[in-house]
């Protein structure tokens, strides 16, 4: 691998160049034409030419990498204010009391502390160098697989803060459904608040609707409030989707006093969270709007994992245990788990894998028949006449195809999915019955268990780390982020660049290739 250069300040978009960009969009088609790869390559060059870059130019790695740096700029308070203040920080380890009621002076001790993040420290984002646009799981800029260094920044506390905490008002919001570890992150964005010196931390109730709603009053919250939340699931603040308009919100803040906000929620959450640190730039507002990605899926982009993703693929073992039990118990039995992953299969493959007792696992990003010789139920029918029984896990989202389309939305846009958990049970009876040879089939659909229960360990600690960082931020002067685990390093990310699309698993990843190396199953096409 190429020595890792120092991070490069982050620099100004180039000026869009037709030539450029003409010569980019014949470069990247014909590399699309001539590529026997698979599409996800593919997209990669696409990207590149929307970024206007032309690969036959000799400087366009430098090209690619300025407009990387520009991208992942992460905004701050002096964008919209200048001359907006700083201050020594009050978040100091070394000593934990203020001897003042004004910590604006900062926490004093008789040596500096050097627990601070650089403003130019940087996480490197891919740590794979691929050779080949055919090697598995490559992710490939152009058709040589051209290593460039990508970096995004560190998260952590700043020497310099842009809030004083006495006037502060911070207030945490919970948006979408539930997800384990909801309740940690708050905890720890409420601790920490305290650590700084901030007295008015709120917590606004169920979602954005919150902000709107004269019967939902905020609710006070310090650190004897939080103390024991996270010894339970759900959400101290209630969840729900949808909520007024992003005007009425910023109008809301304003009225409270509200000068940090903290969203805990998934994409669309983080959309609405990016609109209003929109419309607080645009008015000129020193707010700070930080959100915590929070799906079950894991399904956020540029991330390791989202929190409660490691408690969900824990809590799925019991259902595939218990499926397991039933099929391997019953004469003929089949058993059969649907899991989270709407867009993403992420549950399903490492549930699968962690439990050693899967025969078939079934995702959205791979397409399968049901019927036909290489169909789910010939493999199923195998299964019976080799070892007795069989284990399928399914995640929410895959073969929809296979059902009849619906239009419907949930409140926050989403379309409703069809239930393949239970036209795969259907099927199987159905199949197995005209055989003359029936199957005893179980079904479980652990999915509001598994929402509902408190963060496991691995998460728990995820969930201080991300909370902690979030307060960091804001008070170090950025808005319109987030923050991530990010090659097991935490960073700071535009909320943008996160939300663009979701996460999908790549079905030519060595992880996916080691689950069928578990299941032993067939190409389902």
């Amino acid at each position: 691998m190429a020595a890792l250069s120092p991070p490069i300040e982050p620099a100004p978009l180039a000026s869009p160049r037709t030539a450029r960009a003409d010569r980019a969009l014949l470069s990247s088609v014909s590399f699309a034409k001539r590529s026997r790869i698979p599409r996800r390559i593919q997209v990669k060059a696409e990207a590149a030419k929307q970024a206007s870059i032309d690969f036959s130019d000799p400087d366009w790695k430098s090209e690619y990498q300025r407009d990387f740096e520009a991208r992942f700029r992460i905004p701050h308070i002096t964008d919209v204010i200048p001359d907006a203040a700083s201050y020594p920080s009050t978040f100091c380890l070394k000593m934990r009391s203020p001897i003042s009621s004004e910590f604006a002076e900062g926490y004093p001790s008789d040596e500096a502390w050097h627990g601070y993040i650089n403003n130019d420290d940087r996480v490197l984002l891919k740590v794979i160098r691929f050779s080949s646009p055919t090697s598995a799981g490559a992710e490939c800029i152009d058709p040589n697989c051209s290593w460039i260094e990508q970096w995004v920044h560190r998260a952590g506390p700043r020497e310099k803060i842009y809030f004083k905490p006495e006037e502060v008002k911070a207030a945490i919001v919970t948006c979408g459904g539930l997800c384990p570890g909801l309740n940690d992150v708050i905890r720890q964005i409420v601790i920490t608040l305290e650590i700084y010196g901030v007295k008015q931390i709120v917590g606004i109730p169920f979602g954005y609707r919150g902000f709107s709603d004269s019967n939902l009053a905020e609710m006070p919250l310090s650190r004897k409030v939080v103390q024991n939340i996270h010894l339970s699931g759900g959400s101290l603040l209630g969840v729900s989707r949808g909520g007024p308009t992003v005007t009425d919100i910023v109008e809301s803040m304003k009225e409270r006093g509200i000068n940090m906000l903290f969203v805990l929620g998934g994409n669309g959450t983080h959309a609405g969270a990016n609109a209003i640190h929109k419309e607080c730039r645009k008015r000129g507002l020193k707010i700070a709007v930080v959100g915590v990605p929070k799906t079950i899926d894991n399904d956020i982009l540029l991330m390791d994992k989202t929190f409660g993703f490691d408690t969900a693929v824990e809590e799925a073992q019991r259902a595939i245990n218990s499926a397991y039990i039933e099929a391997h118990s019953a004469y003929r039995g089949i058993g059969i788990v649907k899991l989270m992953g709407r867009s993403s299969g992420f549950i399903a493959m490492q549930a699968s894998l962690a439990s050693g007792q899967i025969d078939i696992c079934l995702i959205p990003e791979v397409k399968f028949n049901l019927h036909g010789p290489h169909g789910v139920l010939n493999h199923l029918k195998y299964l019976l006449e080799r070892k007795g029984s069989a284990v399928l896990c399914v995640a929410e989202g895959a073969g929809q195809d296979l059902l009849q389309k619906t239009n419907a939305t949930d409140a926050s846009g989403n379309i409703v999915l069809g239930d393949i958990g239970v036209h795969i049970q259907q099927e199987v009876k159905k199949f197995f019955k005209e055989m003359g040879h029936p199957a005893d089939v179980k079904y479980i659909d652990p999915t509001y268990m598994i929402r509902a229960c408190r963060a496991n360990a691995s998460d728990g600690i995820l969930c201080t780390v991300l909370g902690q960082n979030a307060v960091h931020g804001a008070f170090g002067g950025y808005s319109g982020i987030t923050v991530g685990i990010c090659n097991t390093h935490y960073a700071y990310f535009p909320i943008p660049e996160v939300i663009a699309q979701a996460k999908v698993l790549d079905p030519n990843s060595r992880m996916w290739h080691r689950c069928l190396t578990s299941t032993g199953q067939p190409d389902f096409m």
